[in-house]
């Protein structure tokens, strides 16, 4: 029991209802995701929140029984009956619908979070849950009960103007409904019964300071809910994307934009955390931090579909947060948080079990210390593909780049820890290589095409140095291949990325040699493991499963190589292992199943670029 003696949330406690019978897990790809564009929350297929950090991604859960079933929390809404289920998002929104079919009756349980600027509405952070009976009569039940800080703080409940409020040493949180609820002090449940065209409305509001208690009328949910089909609705017009995987394509950019945080731009990798990327095993991470080696894909991204605002915007978070600065890892950390913060100690919760019972749940990140020096790249890429569709960047912004690839002219031939952020010790990784040479190579492209000052005669000479020393100790003439570091044979498909990033051409015998040992290793039905841990250990015990956004890199490989049919069987086959809303978990296990932190944006990147590249060769 965790510290404040959170306790079972299922348990009947002076009348609460019991759950019906259900698995205490969900498997992580029956969730859909609702946000309001500074926290998200994850809705189960069974309509239970089973994930929620209020005000910002990596704020303490208030919601976590992904991560424990018992002592986590959780806002449970659904039929008091037994029920199938499907679940949708409105078309072309992210409202969030969860349907169902029952013997007696039909009824639905629409999930969103209102998109506002407006500075206390915003603080407000409303989470509103709206239950309706389409057919017959059906009984119904909710269940709130937070756990606050990761189920580590205590609570208690009191009643203000009639709304029972959650009070935590950290904050409160209030809820009204338009029926009747009880509460024994520390939860508070409701159950009622709704006919054909019968509403019920939850409304979850944090509360404190100028932020008051405010009720939610059925008229009012109404409102909020047109309006926020309507936000969602004219924010995907100004898409310019009209080829083919249009909805999937329109979904990741819709799943991109839960993930941003709104008063800085940033972009997390992740909503969640600690979400295994094997079952039982130790690879689990907080991914509630914006890395990066994520922001050229951003750009790349967001400019290809026309989404010229969110590019600026997290080019902005780059210019304004990201601060270049002395440290034994290099001027640039790897991760930052969304408030462009650099310390995120990395810490174990001991008293959540994890996700069927993967532990430890971790918080924070000491990969933040590594020496990833791939992200040099990623960032200068960045800041090219902005400059060149965006708007050309400032003079200040031009003494930064020249900074950051001078320190790259003198340090890219250290080991690293490389992009797969290993912990089995520093390596000469070809990729961290091959992104030291983007790095240069882009910033003497910025440099000719605007006639900026910059040391070019050493800059080409270093950018030299790495392609040839990529060429002659990054391939192996043994395996036929490009490999994972110097002077090895190991298989990595993080080499997907030298045609993608123009280092090699794609129809180079080499590079066609380089994707056939890793579609005869490392591709299995579309699905493209990183590397194999076992011919080259990380660090860390167990396996892994396929890495999503390499399946993504394959297909664009594939596509520039001119193995189209290849890349278009592959795209389609990827497309299968989605949810049954379009997302797309960090990894796919043996059989099909997503595993790792959920939805993942680098995935949905990928998943992105490779639409449009592909769309474009077909013709």
């Amino acid at each position: 029991m965790p510290p404040g003696g959170g306790g079972p949330v299922t348990e009947a406690r002076k009348g609460a209802p019991a759950r019906l019978d259900s698995p205490r897990y969900l498997p992580i790809s029956e969730h859909g995701l609702i946000g309001d564009l500074r926290s998200a929350a994850l809705v189960g297929t069974n309509g239970t929140i089973d994930w929620y950090c209020c005000g910002r991604f990596d704020a303490p859960s208030v919601f976590a029984s992904i991560l424990d079933a018992e002592r986590g929390g959780c806002f449970e809404l659904a039929p008091d009956v037994a029920a199938r289920t499907k679940q949708f998002y409105f078309p072309d929104t992210n409202v969030l619908i969860t349907r169902f079919f029952a013997e007696d009756g039909v009824g639905e349980v629409q999930d969103f979070m209102p998109v506002t600027d407006d500075g206390i509405e915003a603080d407000r952070h409303r989470l509103i849950r709206r239950v309706i009976c389409v057919r017959g009569t059906l009984p119904f039940r909710a269940l709130v009960a937070p756990r606050f800080g990761y189920g580590a703080q205590q609570h208690t409940v009191r009643t203000d103007g009639g709304c029972p409020v959650f009070e935590s040493p950290a904050f409160s949180l209030a809820l009204t409904a338009s029926v009747p609820v009880e509460t024994d002090g520390r939860d508070v449940w409701s159950l009622f019964k709704l006919s054909e065209g019968e509403t019920a409305v939850f409304a979850l509001d944090r509360v404190g300071g100028p932020v008051e208690p405010r009720g939610c009328a059925v008229a009012e949910a109404e409102q909020l809910f047109d309006a926020t089909v309507r936000y969602w609705r004219q924010w995907l017009s100004k898409s310019r994307y009209r080829g083919r995987w249009r909805e999937m394509v329109h979904r990741s950019a819709l799943t991109l934009k839960l993930l941003t945080y709104a008063p800085t731009g940033a972009i997390v990798a992740a909503p969640t955390t600690s979400l295994p990327e094997q079952i039982g095993g130790e690879r689990n991470w907080d991914y509630r931090y914006v890395w990066i080696r994520d922001a050229a894909f951003c750009v790349y991204a967001m400019m290809r579909l026309g989404f010229t605002d969110e590019a600026r915007a997290f080019m902005g978070f780059l210019n304004d947060h990201v601060c270049v600065s002395c440290s034994a890892a290099g001027p640039l950390q790897i991760m930052y948080g969304v408030d462009g913060r650099k310390e995120l100690p990395e810490l174990e919760v001991p008293h959540l079990e994890g996700y069927l019972c993967s532990a430890p749940v971790r918080i924070g990140n000491s990969a933040v210390d590594q020496l990833q020096l791939d992200i040099y790249g990623a960032l200068v890429d960045s800041i090219y593909l902005y400059d060149k569709w965006g708007e050309p960047i400032s003079s200040a912004h031009w003494d930064t780049v020249c900074e950051l690839v001078d320190w790259v002219c003198e340090h890219w031939d250290q080991p690293d820890e490389g992009v797969w952020e290993t912990r089995g010790g520093r390596k000469n990784f070809l990729y961290s290589r091959l992104m030291c040479w983007v790095a240069i190579e882009r910033a003497m492209r910025i440099a000719r095409r605007r006639g900026l000052p910059a040391d070019m005669a050493r800059w080409g000479t270093q950018r030299d140095r790495i392609y040839r020393r990529i060429m002659a100790r990054g391939w192996s003439p043994e395996r036929k291949a490009f490999v994972q570091h110097e002077d090895g044979d190991v298989l990595d498909a993080s080499v997907l990325m030298m045609p993608l990033s123009k280092f090699i051409s794609p129809t180079d015998p080499k590079w066609l040699s380089t994707l056939d040992a890793l579609g005869d290793e490392l591709v299995s039905d579309s699905l493209v493991y990183r590397y194999d841990p076992q011919a080259s250990p990380d660090g860390l015990r167990g396996e892994e499963g396929t890495f999503s956004i390499c399946s993504f890199w394959y297909v664009e490989a594939l596509t520039r190589a001119g193995r189209l049919d290849d890349a278009r069987l592959a795209f389609e086959k990827m497309l299968t292992y989605a949810n049954h809303l379009g997302l797309y978990a960090e990894e796919i296990g043996r059989t099909g199943e997503q595993n790792g932190n959920f939805p993942q944006a680098f995935t949905h990147l990928a998943l992105i670029s490779a639409a449009f590249n592909l769309d474009k060769a077909l013709g």
